[in-house]
């Protein structure tokens, strides 16, 4: 999910218990796998690798579906060629949508996310479309337990990152270029990230009515929901009393 803000706007989507963690758990093991395939399957000298199974870790997936789906990467059994599309278009109330998937079948997937813009009151956009109301930056994540919201600031900003904003966690923003750098510096003195990765952050926002916001929490649900999606990233702020509202 995007921007700061924006992970706090769609919380109330978390933790939709057991099918939820499997459609999670499913993606999490096809990013491995790619991640294996692209690289060698240490995750040492793997730097895509170490970051996916840094994001399996995160949502508890057991040890050995992590193995397996390494092992799948190196014995090629049979997988899937998987590869990377993004998608970009329109939701509800002029907000805008960035979509990443791993896709073994890129018409299928296109055909998918398409039909989902169309169902939820958006349309699908042409590459470029809506990337301009984004930055492309690395993130970063420490538990609050981590280290003061001093330590982390001071450490983050040495190893080269743009930003650090801490609350119920640390939320560290880097340049593309900065990121493993300044990954690698803040898990040598704070051990392992919450999650770690790029994002699409908004440098600009869409302010939907409550209508709206409840069809485009629709779409992003939905879109969650397809095995191929990995990511989607959406530029909307919402106010207190309209996630009240959708949340009940």
């Amino acid at each position: 999910m995007a921007g700061h803000s924006q992970f706090k706007n769609i919380m109330h989507r978390k933790g939709k218990a057991d099918a939820k963690r499997s459609k999670a758990f499913v993606k999490l093991s096809r990013e491995i796998t790619v991640a294996a395939k692209s690289g060698l399957p240490d995750p040492a000298m793997n730097p895509r690798l170490r970051l996916a199974i840094s994001a399996a870790r995160a949502e508890n997936m057991p040890k050995d579906r992590i193995e397996k789906a390494i092992q799948t990467a190196q014995g090629n059994q049979g997988g899937a060629d998987y590869q990377s599309v993004r998608y970009e278009g329109y939701g509800p109330g002029g907000t805008a949508i960035i979509v990443e998937a791993l896709t073994d079948n890129r018409n299928r997937t296109a055909a998918d996310v398409r039909m989902v813009f169309s169902k939820h009151g958006g349309n699908l956009g042409e590459s470029g479309s809506v990337a301009f109301m984004f930055d492309h930056v690395g993130q970063i994540e420490l538990p609050a337990a981590a280290g003061s919201a001093e330590a982390v600031f001071e450490a983050a900003l040495e190893a080269g990152a743009d930003n650090v904003e801490s609350e119920d966690v640390h939320i560290i923003t880097t340049s593309l270029d900065e990121f493993a750098a300044v990954r690698d510096a803040l898990e040598a003195k704070f051990g392992e990230p919450t999650r770690a990765g790029f994002i699409f952050q908004p440098n600009m926002t869409a302010t939907p009515n409550e209508e709206q916001a409840a069809q485009l929490m629709k779409l992003i649900d939905t879109l969650d929901d397809n095995d191929d999606v990995q990511q989607v990233f959406a530029n909307f702020e919402l106010s207190d009393e309209i996630l009240q509202k959708l949340a009940s």
